[in-house]
């Protein structure tokens, strides 16, 4: 299967939604809680697990990690196309900001925050 493009995925969000005639409640607002609430549901696969634990739990609900991972990227697409962000663009941009703000020569191997060193 040929792997879909944010802007793809973004088409069928639109289509999905309108042919629900959701439009009206997709509000950035409403979004942007929806987007923390699946990747709180994301959080959830984790929760009270040492990585023993984790690891068994991935074998056995791998896909429902999936799920909440592809809900939380519907609503992160949802919201960036409601507001006119191009999640590609944007990458890109803050790409080199943390490039510029985490050197390779400081950061290799090194976990702490670029205002640290």
């Amino acid at each position: 299967m040929k792997p879909n493009t944010f802007d793809q995925i973004t088409v069928k969000i639109r289509k999905f939604v309108a042919e629900r005639e959701w439009d009206q409640f997709q509000k950035p607002k409403d979004l942007a809680l929806s987007l923390t609430l699946e990747a709180a549901e994301v959080l959830e696969h984790f929760q009270w697990k040492n990585e023993d634990e984790i690891a068994e739990h991935l074998k056995k609900s791998k896909d429902d990690l999936a799920d909440e991972l592809v809900d939380t990227l519907w609503y992160l697409l949802a919201l960036s196309d409601k507001i006119g962000v191009n999640l590609e663009t944007a990458f890109e941009r803050k790409l080199k900001i943390n490039q510029d703000k985490y050197p390779i020569s400081k950061a290799k191997g090194n976990n702490k925050k670029y205002t640290d060193y």
